[in-house]
């Protein structure tokens, strides 16, 4: 399951696949240049160079290497031959969307399909000109190969293969012949990364492009009343002081109000900011507090909330019953790069280019800001800096476009840090009111009440639904106990709200491992064997009939991180967490050690599984950058309101981990032929509950309340 819009990986996989037959048809033979593109997704040359185009966007998870690997192992393609470009929105490559770890889920299939067929093609060709049977010839590294010697270069084939029909089914490898997928390799465009070659939002230039900056009201949801350009508009470079108002025009424009500085340079466009006199209507919010939000959430939570799960709670009279209150924070994505992008807007015309996990959003959101009919929209997707599911809203494209169109010239429009940190879409609030009974060392009835805002009240209090993207999480409760019931409790915030890395599982992560935990203590019982006492229950599928939830998988990670952990040095204890998401089971062994009210996470232990691996190099990457976050969050993560306002505004009042704060990092991959699970989200839920399981197994202290603080 994924917080993303609109499209299920179900529904993603039958469009691509119907996408792609059509898609098969396309088939260049440029005279002397001739060039084989049986699919959208690539080409392979005369020079036996193979060109992939990377429909996804790279952020670090290792997506303009991973997804290659795919074509060419079905191509039997030489590894050092293959190239990548990345592709602009267009809607012969269909979904383009980066969100949900679902771009190797989502393209395992059709990008194998691409590389078999242009290698059914090839042979095809190899075989008519020898008069040879295709069944008897073979391929690999990047050559076709017949009785008798005979061999053929991919290139020296293309243009026979490019006048073939194209096949209407081609065999895919069994997993035992696999010799790319699986295999580690180095990133394709690391080297481009590491010398500064690559091409970031920041890097783009393009002719007559002026720089702007954007400044807005302090208060979310405050409007601009009145302003003094005078001293702005004298500094040199300075071109235009603009007010933009992006009401009416779309929901991600909402808190888009205030004075535009364009200029000839960063520098000048920031200096003339500072210098702008601004009297803001702040409006209602000004009175909003982060005490009248944390208490307004613990008097709902009294209440009863709207019933999304009931397996029919049993009669728990005679029993033990525990009872606790958990809060998690609000979050602010804080990637790296900062919001930025370039956008030129001509009369008939719009050009966008931008660090962008959902294109198809960028060129709405610039239509509407420009009045353009969307075919006229055109996006270019650079490198991200981070994303988080930050960039999944492309608001600051339509602020730039806004600010183009009055400039009458491109722009590149840079978020300053503090922009960045308080005009996000912030991981919600949330307050969890659990209660459970035990009754002979098993759990027999289960109540999760969840009060808190809903990231579809984004576009206003009346959103259709709230408890749909806050609660499925908890509805897809791993355990197995008799009676279970999950509730809702709407409490609309007027803060704006996103997916954040992992979504709804990074809150009910922590709920629920902490929890379980809690139980097992209850019940006198070993943390760990109660987990697999209770992981028995059969696997769940979610509304578009996916499988979410397998007990078996998290059994087997949790053993196995278990056992590679071993036992705690002395003086440091132990805590588990074991979730899924995603499609992947991961269980993490956090290793703390607690002096002095001082918390330090030593050591931590993480099995994964996530079905089959592309590239373990990624994976490895991946659980480990997902450790790291889920840390900053767990220890130092919290966005508070002080006066309508964000108070935090960059890395040192909103902190993250440092390198003097790391633990040392074990990733295990469970052996699997599963299809492919994400990996990027995964590791993040359950970093929280293992380091707060621990911090109780080493003080007997339960810390119910993100960030962890021992005070």
């Amino acid at each position: 399951m994924s917080d993303l819009p609109g499209t299920t990986r179900r529904s993603f996989l039958i469009t691509t696949a119907t996408a792609g037959a059509a898609l098969l048809l396309r088939i260049d033979a440029r005279g002397d240049d001739a060039l084989l593109a049986p699919s959208a997704f690539v080409e392979i040359g005369q020079d036996g160079v193979v060109t992939v185009w990377i429909t996804r966007s790279e952020m670090g998870q290792g997506v303009r290497t991973s997804l290659p690997m795919l074509v060419a192992e079905e191509l039997d393609a030489e590894w050092t031959a293959v190239r990548i470009r990345q592709a602009p929105l267009d809607a012969k490559y269909g979904q383009q969307r980066t969100g949900g770890s679902l771009s190797i889920r989502e393209l395992w299939e059709p990008l194998r399909q691409a590389g078999a067929t242009a290698r059914a093609m090839l042979v095809m060709a190899a075989a008519m000109e020898w008069n040879i049977p295709a069944e008897r010839l073979g391929t690999g590294n990047g050559v076709v190969f017949g009785p008798r010697g005979r061999r053929k270069p991919y290139g020296e084939l293309v243009a026979a293969a490019a006048r073939l029909p194209v096949p209407a089914t081609v065999a895919l490898k069994n997993p035992d012949q696999f010799r790319l997928i699986g295999s580690s390799k180095r990133g394709l465009d690391g080297p481009d990364i590491v010398t500064g070659r690559s091409r970031y939002g920041l890097d783009v230039r393009v002719p007559g492009m002026l720089y702007a900056t954007f400044v807005r009201c302090p208060v979310l949801g405050g409007k601009l009343r009145r302003f003094d350009a005078a001293t702005a508009r004298s500094i040199p470079g300075v071109r235009h002081v603009i007010p933009i108002d992006g009401t009416g025009l779309s929901w991600l424009l909402q808190w888009s109000h205030g004075v535009a500085v364009v200029a000839e340079s960063t520098w000048s466009a920031l200096r003339a900011r500072e210098s702008l006199i601004i009297e803001w209507d702040e409006g209602a919010n000004a009175a909003l507090d982060q005490e009248k939000i944390e208490s307004g959430l613990r008097e709902r939570a009294d209440q009863e909330g709207l019933l999304v799960r009931n397996d029919g709670l049993i009669d728990a009279a005679g029993t033990k019953t525990v009872k606790a209150d958990y809060v998690v924070p609000y979050l602010a994505h804080a990637p790296l790069e900062p919001m930025n992008c370039v956008v030129s807007v001509e009369p008939q015309r719009c050009r966008v280019w931008a660090p962008l996990q959902l294109p198809a959003g960028a060129r709405a959101i610039a239509a509407r800001a420009t009045g353009l009919d969307p075919s006229m929209i055109e996006v270019e997707i650079t490198l991200i800096g981070g994303g988080f599911g930050r960039r999944l809203y492309a608001d600051y494209v339509g602020e730039a476009a806004l600010i183009s169109k009055a400039a009458g010239a491109p722009v590149q429009l840079l978020w300053t840090r503090q922009d960045d940190m308080r005009h996000g879409f912030y991981r919600p609030i949330s307050h969890h009111r659990m209660e459970a009974s035990l009754e002979k060392n098993r759990v027999r009835t289960w109540r999760h009440r969840i009060t808190g805002p809903s990231r579809r009240t984004v576009t206003g209090p009346a959103a259709e639904k709230p408890e749909e993207s806050e609660t499925y999480a908890a509805i897809e409760m791993p355990y197995e106990v008799a009676g279970v019931a999950v509730e809702f409790n709407h409490v609309y915030v007027p803060i704006p709200c996103g997916p954040w890395r992992s979504v709804a599982y990074s809150q009910t992560g922590f709920i629920i491992e902490s929890f379980i935990d809690e139980l097992a203590r209850a019940a006198g019982a070993d943390p760990i064997a109660f987990r697999l006492e209770h992981l028995k229950r059969k696997p769940f599928l979610g509304n578009d009939g996916e499988q979410t939830i397998d007990p078996a998988r998290m059994r087997r990670v949790l053993q196995l991180a278990v056992a590679k952990a071993g036992r705690p040095r002395k003086g440091h204890a132990h805590g588990v967490a074991v979730t899924m998401d995603h499609g992947s089971a991961v269980a993490h062994v956090a290793e703390v050690a607690v002096s002095e009210r001082r918390l330090r996470v030593r050591r931590f232990v993480t099995a994964i599984d996530c079905g089959s691996v592309v590239n373990p190099d990624h994976v490895h990457a991946q659980v480990e950058g997902g450790i790291v976050f889920g840390l900053s969050a767990a220890l130092k993560g919290r966005i508070t309101i002080r006066g309508g306002r964000v108070e935090q505004g960059t890395y040192a009042d909103y902190d993250v981990l440092r390198m003097r704060e790391m633990p040392a990092i074990e990733v295990h991959i469970v052996p699997s032929r599963e299809l492919p699970g994400g990996v990027g989200e995964p590791p993040v839920p359950g970093v929280a509950p293992a380091v707060a399981n621990a911090v109780f197994a080493a003080t007997g202290r339960r810390l119910r309340t993100l960030p962890l603080r021992l005070e």
